[in-house]
């Protein structure tokens, strides 16, 4: 079923991006330090209008399609960072997601409630069976971020990607529906 996503959590809201973001989007995706490990590098101003235009009206739930989302701090109404979320074509039931978080806003927990949300959002409304990110082997702060939420690695692709002018290694963290509602007891 598709629909307009809306997650809230104690601190922030998850919502589609909208043309006000353009600003604090650009600021954060601007900033090499903050790119260094994406899938994108920095981006100008039109990239940026270019890419949330492509983005605020996309609805949650068509397989096989990555959406981004905002990730607003609900003290303020900017958004701090953005997220992507996409069901696996093949199987629905599988869900990828990646995060990203303005430097300005790092180390303050707000990657991992976010990431809570969204892995509750998956899991609980949805029924999503796994969830899967892969993440760059150098970026150990994202590492850190998924082993304390109780994703485990499964993968580890060596030199599988040229990535911004040399070759890269990844690796693959999951987490079941099962192993959620386990957790979901320690962290509540």
């Amino acid at each position: 079923m598709l629909q307009k996503l809306n997650i809230s959590s104690e601190r922030l809201q998850i919502r589609n991006l909208i043309n006000k973001d353009l600003y604090d989007f650009h600021f954060y995706r601007s900033n090499p330090e903050v790119t260094k490990y994406q899938g994108f590098d920095v981006f100008s101003v039109d990239q940026a209008a270019q890419f949330l235009l492509s983005q605020q009206d996309k609805l949650f739930g068509k397989a096989g399609e990555w959406v981004q989302y905002g990730i607003v701090l609900k003290e303020t109404g900017k958004i701090i960072g953005d997220c992507a979320i996409k069901l696996q074509k093949v199987d629905p039931r599988i869900a990828e997601i990646g995060i990203t978080i303005s430097h300005i806003y790092q180390q303050q927990g707000f990657g991992k409630e976010a990431l809570l949300a969204i892995i509750s959002f998956l899991f609980d409304n949805i029924k999503i069976h796994r969830i899967v990110e892969t993440v760059d082997a150098e970026n150990i702060a994202s590492i850190n971020l998924l082993k304390s939420i109780g994703f485990r690695q499964e993968g580890h692709f060596i030199e599988n990607i040229f990535f911004k002018g040399k070759w890269g290694s990844e690796y693959q963290y999951a987490l079941l529906r099962r192993e959620w509602e386990g957790l979901k007891k320690i962290i509540d």
